[in-house]
């Protein structure tokens, strides 16, 4: 469990700036690469209250499950539900590329299949593009 230190020190690397910036995020994907135990601290900042850390959060951990995926596994819980749930655009581009390299139950795999069909009604090209290719994944994993 992380401690509040940690996930507010997160917090504070991503918040602040232009919301085209991708802020501290690239550190906080090698942090996380070279300190997987602060992976959990990474995942609560995608629950922030500032939208600027959701989406740095979020690619912080895309790009740091892109070299490790198993950082991924012990939140499979949380990325299905806010695959579901979340409506910030630059939060659901970063979920769509990372739902794949989870390992889906059956069951799971059509309810994340399900909401990645609902990203093709975004308004964003960027999540509809994502979408279609974390479908194209999943699809091709079906047994």
């Amino acid at each position: 469990m992380p401690t509040p230190v940690k996930t507010s020190r997160l917090a504070q690397l991503l918040s602040g700036g232009d919301r085209r910036s991708i802020g501290g995020s690239d550190i906080a994907a090698e942090e996380i690469l070279r300190s997987p135990s602060l992976a959990r601290a990474l995942l609560e900042c995608l629950f922030h209250a500032d939208s600027r850390v959701r989406m740095r959060a979020a690619d912080a951990l895309e790009k740091a499950s892109a070299q490790n995926p198993e950082l991924l596994r012990p939140f499979k819980p949380e990325l299905l539900g806010l695959l579901v749930e979340e409506r910030q655009k630059e939060v659901r581009w970063h979920l769509a590329q990372m739902v794949p390299r989870l390992q889906l139950t059956p069951a799971e795999r059509r309810r994340a299949m399900s909401a990645l069909r609902d990203y093709l009604q975004d308004s964003s090209s960027i999540v509809k593009t994502f979408a279609m290719q974390a479908l194209t994944e999943l699809a091709g994993e079906r047994q």
